[in-house]
């Protein structure tokens, strides 16, 4: 399924409430302050959760206004989302949770705008896209890795994605409760998608772009973490 971008507002004024922003955060010191404060001006509650960083993230993250949850040593993304989500659908003003990168790769407005699409439809997933336009130019040999990503998991998991491994996603509360992510490390992607999938909750795709800058693309974003991403995938 997918949804064209909706300009109707989600919330008539101030900063979202419902909306819970969970950040996986490692060893981001120079970029997380942006892109908290960034989201903080559109949302009340953003949740960053520092995977063992040791360049002080942590501290830097609660200092721009981000709650904070420490793992002690360094776990993994798929470790760090299951935190957030245990965390998150804990609080009873909690709506909707929207998974979010600290590297300063995702962009504010797809967020609420997936946000718009989830309110206005229904929706209890929604996965963002980076392949419903031609916003994101990731390079061919990238774009070929993560299109044979997208065949594994879409193969794996029974849905039928156009992007698996996007990690923009708005899961309403219910949803993420079903959720528990045992892959620590990147298979995490396809698992949360095989999870949500079973929920049988009505979901869809939203088209995002995906900002690689030079230093998104040196912290994670190069080919050759495409290349472990895939390999992962095929040994998980």
């Amino acid at each position: 399924m997918t949804a064209a971008p909706s300009n109707v507002p989600d919330v008539a004024g101030g900063r979202d409430s419902e909306a819970w922003i969970i950040i996986p955060l490692y060893n981001e010191a120079t970029v997380i302050a942006r892109v908290v404060t960034e989201l903080l001006e559109r949302f009340e509650h953003v949740v960053c959760i520092d995977d063992g960083s040791t360049d002080g993230s942590a501290a830097v993250a609660a200092a721009a206004g981000a709650r904070v949850i420490r793992h002690p040593v360094n776990l993994g993304q798929g470790a760090a989302l299951q935190t957030g989500l245990a965390y998150v659908t804990t609080k009873p003003d909690a709506r909707y949770i929207v998974t979010f990168d600290a590297d300063g790769q995702h962009r504010i407005e797809d967020a609420e705008g997936m946000l718009r699409a989830a309110r206005e439809h229904g929706t209890a997933i929604v996965f963002g896209s980076r392949f419903l336009d031609d916003r994101t130019q990731p390079g061919w040999l990238k774009k070929v890795i993560l299109k044979t990503a997208v065949w594994v998991t879409n193969r794996t998991t029974g849905l039928r994605l156009t992007d698996a491994h996007n990690g923009l996603r708005v899961i309403r509360t219910d949803a993420a409760r079903l959720v528990d992510l045992q892959q620590d490390r990147m298979a995490h992607a396809t698992e949360i998608v095989f999870q949500l999938g079973r929920t049988k909750l009505p979901w869809e795709e939203y088209p995002v772009e995906l900002l690689y800058t030079d230093y998104s693309k040196g912290k994670g974003q190069s080919v050759l973490n495409s290349v472990n991403i895939l390999v992962d995938l095929l040994v998980r």
